[in-house]
């Protein structure tokens, strides 16, 4: 095709349960605009979309995929969305991209969760979304029983734009409805028939209610439809479109990625309903001073830009996977980070075709590419004209909500490993590595099991060394809940100058800082005041080990009140270790306590799993603080200990089928339970 202007793009997320055939899709709207000359599938392991080798050995997607092909003089820019729960972020990167989606759905009479939850999604935030049941050919495919459900769960929003021409209980063609035109699927095409005596009647009713339902999209069609009971077919595709954009109606239709049946049929409605860059929903930003703008596709105003994904390798190097806004992005032009405040120079840009780029001299407004060799850019960041410092919106990345140790496998490639995973952390920005104050531990927090299992292999694979994960310490600590007094004496004699040294000591909780506090009562040089000191020294090395399991000591508060001193052998040293073996002695007898990390948890699930998380909760030792509904969910807030929920954003998804997700904080520390408690410390004796 000729130059690309945005009216001519659209641009498609592929989105869906995993597993539904998403990938095989992508490559089946490939094929028939002739980006590529073969047809992969996923079961040989050979499609455009899927190349990463942990995507060819588990069988699912990973990563989202970007490419384009051509049909009906319209570019089409699709980009495969991974469906398995862990990789969510992949997903908001590639709806900050697009404008619109097509859901995959398995023809198999249900509606499968990720297909719920993606459906929820592009309706709460008014994304145009049509359905593509998939593998009609199969042998317990059930198209219309697919089709019902979806219309229990969304009612009138699904709206058939076609109307299956079954055989033997089989989907076989379709009748268009707005044109009234008949098809039957050919393997990679279809065929025009003439329709069926018996489901004229059928396509008439079905062509009513589109024409009803597409009057309601605006005041001018309702006008039009009163005045004359009916509408032209461009007037229908115009209130349907009205409709998508406003998340009022999802065509659905069928077909097979597989046999490429029914493919065509949805590229020619991607291209006839979907919108295009010029109509969708504008994008909000701020400018240099803060103010929100609502950025829109025009291509006559400054380049801006945003990067909606980053691939790291380590030798092909950097790729930024761009959405151009506004303006013109042209190679060799230097453009304005807004979120580091650097310059970067384009270098070569591309458009993607899986692992495969095509250079090309510029990308439009509305377009889709990639940008090679910046240097300080990353995911989200903003790039614009200089004259038209704007900066986009973050994309909203999920917390993460699973936290593992990670090491090094083999001694000595700790190094090789942090460095690795740093850069594997410019492509995914839902997991982070860090340092965990309270115990020392390096860990990695992520989406799930499935997502940190998938880095590992990736560093193995791409940078030559190996992780360990394993279940990380909780910070626990210690505290006393009495007041006890206790002698420190410490005398050494060994020949020569000697050491000694004795303090008492009173051990009490309520330390001003909250973690230790003390105090000199001493009177008559009991204690000298160059030994004051020594005796702080000694307590606050002796508190970073609790006398019950070794865990740090809190809220103590410890008075010097009197002490013994020996004009020659007294020395710092003596003071010290006198401090340390009163606080041993006295700490115990001070009725110690283990304490332990409560968190507050912000659990979101369908009413019907309610009562699951109440009494899974219960078995945590959670408290539950509240209930309340949200957008038509239960939004349950508890307290539980974090020892009891290391898992839990595995649990959970395995409790709600998926539809469950969570956010938590740090709430306090409270005493753990005697029974808890034995079980700690004999854990940390072995």
């Amino acid at each position: 095709m000729g130059k690309i202007i945005a009216e001519n793009i659209r641009n498609v997320a592929i989105i869906g349960h995993s597993g539904a055939g998403k990938t095989s899709l992508a490559e089946a709207i490939l094929f028939n605009g002739k980006s590529i000359d073969r047809l992969g599938k996923t079961t040989e392991k050979n499609t455009v979309m899927d190349f990463d080798e942990q995507e060819t050995s588990r069988g699912i997607s990973i990563s989202l995929a970007c490419a384009f092909t051509e049909w009906a003089d319209t570019k089409i820019n699709i980009i495969d969305v991974p469906g398995f729960y862990d990789f969510e972020g992949e997903f908001e990167s590639a709806m900050r991209a697009v404008g619109s989606a097509v859901l995959v759905a398995d023809a198999n009479g249900q509606v499968a969760v990720g297909a719920e939850k993606a459906i929820d999604y592009c309706l709460r935030r008014h994304i145009p979304l049509m359905i593509f049941v998939n593998g009609i050919d199969k042998d317990n495919a059930n198209y219309v029983a697919t089709v019902e459900a979806f219309r229990t769960k969304y009612g009138k929003k699904i709206s058939p734009t076609h109307l299956p021409i079954m055989r033997d209980g089989k989907m076989k063609g379709y009748v268009s409805v707005i044109s009234g035109k008949a098809f039957e699927f050919t393997q990679g095409g279809r065929n025009a028939i003439a329709t069926p005596d018996s489901m004229v009647g059928d396509v008439q009713s079905l062509k009513d209610a589109l024409i009803e339902a597409a009057a309601e999209t605006s005041e001018e069609l309702l006008d039009k439809y009163l005045a004359e009971g009916t509408l032209t077919n461009d007037e229908i595709v115009a209130g349907i479109k009205n409709g998508l954009s406003a998340g009022e109606t999802v065509p659905i239709m069928g077909g097979s990625a597989t046999q490429n049946m029914g493919v065509i049929n949805l590229m020619y409605e991607i291209v006839d309903l979907l919108p295009s860059p010029i109509e969708r929903r504008p994008v909000l930003a701020t400018d240099a001073n803060g103010e929100v703008l609502s950025i829109v596709c025009d291509v006559d105003k400054p380049v801006s830009a945003q990067v909606f994904k980053t691939v790291a390798d380590p030798f092909v190097g950097k790729l930024n996977m761009v959405r151009v806004f506004t303006g013109t992005l042209k190679t060799g032009m230097t453009v304005y980070n807004a979120t580091t405040g650097e310059k970067e120079r384009i270098n070569t840009l591309y458009v993607m075709k899986g692992k495969k780029q095509e250079a090309v001299s510029e990308l439009v407004a509305g377009d889709i590419g990639a940008v090679n060799k910046l240097n300080n850019t990353n995911t989200g960041d903003t790039l614009s004209d200089e004259s038209y410092k704007i900066k986009f919106y973050p994309i909203p990345f999920p917390e993460p909500v699973l936290t593992m140790k990670i090491s090094a496998k083999k001694s000595g490639e700790e190094d090789k490993v942090f460095q690795g995973i740093n850069r594997l952390a410019e492509e995914d920005l839902t997991f982070k590595v860090e340092k965990d104050k309270e115990t020392g531990e390096m860990v990695i927090r992520g989406l799930g099991e499935t997502q940190l299992d998938v880095l590992c292999k990736k560093l193995k694979a791409k940078f030559g060394c190996e992780a360990l994960l394993e279940e990380p310490k909780v910070a626990f600590k210690e505290t006393i809940t009495g007041v006890a007094e206790a002698e420190g004496k410490h005398k050494k004699q060994t020949g020569g100058a000697g050491q000694f040294g004795v303090v008492n000591i009173k051990f009490e909780a309520g330390a001003s800082d909250g973690v230790f506090e003390f105090v000199d009562q001493t009177v008559g040089g009991a204690v000298p005041k160059q030994f004051i000191p020594a005796v702080e020294k000694g307590l606050r090395e002796a508190i970073q080990k609790g006398v019950l399991a070794g865990y740090p000591m809190v809220n103590l508060k410890c008075t010097l009140f009197d002490g013994k001193y020996h004009p020659v052998d007294s020395k710092e040293v003596a003071f010290v270790s006198a401090a340390k073996l009163a606080y041993d002695e006295g700490v115990k007898k001070a009725r110690p306590v283990i304490l332990e990390p409560i968190y507050s948890y912000k659990i979101i699930v369908p009413d019907n799993y309610t009562g699951d998380i109440l009494g899974d909760m219960n078995k945590r030792r959670g408290r539950i603080i509240g209930m309340e509904t949200v957008d038509g969910l239960q939004e349950i807030t508890a307290q539980a200990p974090l020892v009891e929920m290391l898992k839990y954003a595995t649990d959970l998804r395995s409790m709600t089928q998926g539809r469950g997700k969570f956010r938590f904080e740090f709430a306090s520390y409270e005493e753990v339970p005697f029974s808890a408690q034995e079980k700690i410390i004999a854990d940390s004796k072995k």
